[in-house]
């Protein structure tokens, strides 16, 4: 069979009219892919009142509520769509200790400019449903300080007195619930000031602000609000502050340490106080910090911090991440370090209220079954442990990929007995997955994720093993040779790479097994995107800042590939393996290779030039040669065929596009397009090549911004995409 030869002219594009099957829906069931764990956990909430419910807040994908009965985690925020990614970054969350019905989220992400400002979501049902207040300021979910805690606090004798301190803008109040708040102009300055600000390397100044409030309960009386609280500040100067007037009024507290920021204060049953502190908010950096204990009816403070500093030439020293006191005894206290690089992370345990401390670890067992890749991570970014009020020997603790629980906390007393941990993060998937693909045999879907690398999912209900072989930290591009699906590529990034450290790999057995590339592209940067051609034998990778590279033997040599620019997406033919497509997302410029990807030509025409922070997707048809499908965001859904380029009618914006197995009796893929058709925003399905669209999303599960959509070439119907922050999800028909 002779070799397609493509040449292209621009086709006029069609006009929009009416081809989408507007109100037309499709009922689907929503799963994660197990992994397990993954991001950073950045709270933690037991309810005083009632056992066996919590609550946990993350940085990037939203808040969770324990199911004591189905001993798993059920996320809350899953209804917010893509207009409010933003919103999917907690950062706070607080209970009302007088009804264990209301649950109120402090919900923004990002401090930059582009994004949105911040809301309180308040819940009468334990998260089912969410009310929202838009605030006029940003919050930072996922910026510096986001373990400090808790921002948010329900005035335990009067649940209608909520404060929420803010990182720029003060101290704010609500007296309906949190239905509408006004902010304490009383509150002093420093709040706002320089010292409450953190720099960092990437956006200069970022201001951190009050970081908790807490409240005493035992000064006032149920009915009425408590006139007693305190707020901190992250500032290393006067930080801490009382009101005995309800927040009219504020004064520091006498006699506090100076010259570290606190990050925690939780109250003990006997009235006393602890704090957490680190000279920076974290999580990027502590390098000092101390643990104290205040007792108001004194005004005494202690220095209780469990662990010296011990700073050489390997350690430059840690912080105090969070401290815990069990409310069943104000005597046994929990501390964690935080950066504590040599040996590790730690935490200490007292039972005499500060006074002596022992280390946990050493003592400790951890149950890596729930999710196997655990076993290669170790607890860090501990920014917040609680102690079960009704179970003494359930502490649970965060780190940055997910949560360990205790199941036996007090056999510590016991000599030689060990400690018992679980990985408690069931149904809690936090990771962003950067990449998508799923083969026609073997696997049904392998992932490339942020953070931990990559996985082979065998079993979408079981976290899997991370990629045997050479680890990268980021996974951000895979790929499987069409006609040899068993042949795999995929390249990330290492955060701590040595000098001889290849940032790609390819697999010969669908992913089980890799093997890393024998050197990199002269001159590039890592990551970027990879591409294998249909039969497996020629490889090009476009890392960041070099171009697009060819190699025939997984990079013993490579080549420069000439012709087309270094900003274009490149992805192989599924059925030819000479053939390679082109699409720049800065000038729309179409290109094609038919020597291999040797040399590319330009098309004759372009699509038109796009904001240069979009990024095209390019999806050969994995039947048909020569026919290409290119989401070109709000220029909408192009289908690039033989000689004609043409826009795919009723889609306004294309964002992300998945292509999967046909419906019985057709011979086009499926389309699954991330997108907005009729003015709505969301995930669509086609399966008559364009022509008609149905919504299969809902309004319960939308899962903010969606960034990759694959198809399964196997089982019709199945749709897989990746979040921003709630994993890797999957429908199928109902």
């Amino acid at each position: 069979m002779p070799k397609l030869r493509l040449t292209f002219a621009l086709f006029a594009f069609l006009l929009a009219t009416g081809a989408a099957a507007k109100g037309e829906a499709a009922e689907y069931r929503w799963r994660n892919v197990s992994i397990g764990g993954g991001g950073f956990v950045t709270g933690l909430v037991f309810h005083p009142a009632e056992k066996g419910l919590a609550y946990a807040r993350t940085d990037v994908g939203g808040a969770y509520r324990w199911d004591d009965k189905a001993h798993s985690w059920r996320p809350l925020t899953d209804w917010l769509g893509a207009e409010d990614t933003n919103l999917l970054g907690i950062e706070s969350l607080a209970i009302d200790p007088s009804d264990p019905e209301r649950v109120y989220l402090a919900a923004g992400t990002y401090l930059n400019k582009w994004v949105g400002n911040g809301a309180i979501l308040r819940s009468l049902d334990r998260g089912k449903n969410f009310q929202r207040t838009d605030l006029p300021f940003k919050l930072g979910g996922n910026e510096m300080g986001r373990g400090n805690g808790e921002r948010l606090a329900v005035d335990p004798n009067d649940g209608r007195v909520l404060f929420f301190g803010t990182r720029a803008s003060g101290l704010w109040r609500s007296q309906d619930s949190g239905a509408s708040w006004s902010q304490l102009q009383s509150f002093p300055a420093v709040a706002h000031s320089p010292s409450a600000s953190v720099q960092t390397s990437w956006a200069g100044p970022q201001p951190v602000g009050i970081v908790f409030v807490v409240f005493d309960p035992a000064s006032g009386h149920k009915g009425a609000p408590t006139p007693k609280l305190y707020a901190g500040v992250s500032t290393r100067e006067i930080s801490v502050y009382e009101s005995s007037d309800g927040g009219a009024s504020w004064r520091p507290v006498a006699k506090q340490p100076v010259g570290l920021r606190p990050n925690h204060m939780v109250r003990a049953s006997s009235g006393d106080y602890f704090l957490s502190y680190g000279d920076e908010p974290g999580p990027n950096t502590m390098n000092n910090g101390a643990v104290w204990k205040f007792a108001p009816g004194s005004g005494q403070w202690t220095d209780i911090t469990p662990a010296p500093q011990s700073i050489d030439a390997e350690n430059d020293g840690f912080g105090w991440g969070a401290v815990a006191v069990d409310p069943r005894n104000p005597q046994v206290l929990l501390a964690t370090t935080f950066n504590r690089f040599v040996p590790h992370d730690e935490i200490y345990r007292s039972s005499d209220g500060g006074r002596h401390w022992q280390p946990l670890f050493p003592r400790s067992e951890f149950d890596h079954t729930i999710s196997p890749w655990t076993a290669h991570a170790s607890p860090h970014w501990m920014a917040d442990i609680v102690i079960n009020p009704f179970d003494s020997d359930e502490a649970m603790f965060v780190t940055g990929y997910g949560i360990w629980a205790s199941r036996n906390l007090t056999a510590f007393d016991e000599s030689q007995s060990k400690v018992k941990w679980w990985f408690k993060n069931t149904h809690l998937e936090e990771t962003v997955p950067l990449d998508l693909a799923s083969p026609p045999q073997g696997a049904h879907l392998l992932s490339a994720v942020g953070d931990i690398d990559g996985f082979r999912h065998d079993d979408l209900a079981a976290s899997p093993l991370q990629f045997a072989g050479p680890r990268l930290t980021n996974g951000e591009s895979i790929a499987y040779a069409g006609q040899a699906p068993q042949i795999v590529v995929r390249s990330g990034t290492v955060r701590h790479r040595n000098n001889n450290e290849v940032r790609a790999a390819y697999s010969l057995d669908g992913g089980s097994n890799w093997s890393s590339f024998a050197s990199e592209p002269p001159q590039g940067e890592g990551a970027g995107h990879i591409a294998i051609a249909a039969d497996g034998k020629r490889v090009i990778w476009t890392p960041l800042k070099s171009g697009a590279w060819i190699t025939t033997d997984f990079g013993k040599r490579w080549q420069k590939v000439e012709g087309v620019p270094d900003t274009a997406v490149i992805e192989a033919d599924q059925v030819d393996e000479d053939i390679y497509y082109g699409f720049d997302g800065i000038t729309g410029k179409l290109y094609v290779s038919n020597n291999g990807g040797m040399e590319f030509q330009e098309s004759q025409n372009a699509v038109g030039e796009f904001d240069d922070r979009f990024r095209p997707e390019v999806h050969p048809d994995p039947k048909r040669s020569g026919v290409v499908y290119l989401t070109a965001s709000w220029r909408g859904l192009l289908r690039w065929s033989a000689d004609k380029l043409e826009k795919l009618p009723g889609v306004e914006n294309a964002y992300s596009l998945g292509l999967g197995k046909p419906k019985q009796g057709s011979d086009t893929p499926a389309l699954y397009l991330f997108g907005q058709i009729a003015g709505k925003t969301g995930l669509f399905r086609s399966d008559d090549d364009g022509r008609r669209w149905t919504r299969i999303d809902d309004d319960a599960h939308r899962y903010g911004k969606i960034y990759r959509v694959t198809g399964d070439p196997r089982l019709y119907g199945r749709v897989y995409f990746a979040t921003g922050g709630r994993g890797v999800v999957y429908g199928d028909p109902r």
